[in-house]
């Protein structure tokens, strides 16, 4: 899929995404549109998994925590998703904190669950699963 070319574009594709996914979008601060990082989600029929990457500068300033509620309350707010989750690396203490601040609960660790090439290239790692679910009536 094509980068959007403004951010109004990424709005747009935010509010009515087409297809079925992988759907990326930039993060850019709103005073001057800097791009501070992405996020992305893949949807998987009743569940959405998201993943992001923020620029060590904007570390710490609660950028990714906005982002990652409003998207999970979007993802949240479609008739047919009923979950939406993502993973952290048990050593990622800060994103752990990000997603718990976005209203995500931890429900447990996946052993050996993926490979971090910068840091060790071939043995998988231990990652946390963080989940938010939409509250039967």
């Amino acid at each position: 899929m094509k980068p959007p070319a403004t951010i109004e574009t990424a709005r747009l594709r935010l509010r009515a995404p087409t297809g079925g996914g992988p759907f990326t979008w930039i993060i850019a601060l709103r005073d001057d549109g800097r791009l501070v990082g992405t996020i992305d989600i893949r949807p998987q029929g009743h569940r959405v998994e998201l993943g992001y990457i923020l620029g060590r500068d904007y570390w710490g300033r609660g950028y990714m925590t906005e982002v990652v509620r409003a998207i999970s309350d979007w993802v949240l707010a479609q008739p047919e998703v009923h979950r939406v989750w993502a993973v952290g690396d048990v050593d990622n203490l800060a994103s752990a904190r990000v997603m718990e601040k976005a209203s995500m609960t931890r429900e447990g660790t996946l052993r050996r669950w993926a490979v971090h090439p910068n840091i060790d290239p071939t043995t998988p790692r231990d990652f946390w699963c963080y989940a938010r679910v939409k509250e039967t009536p």
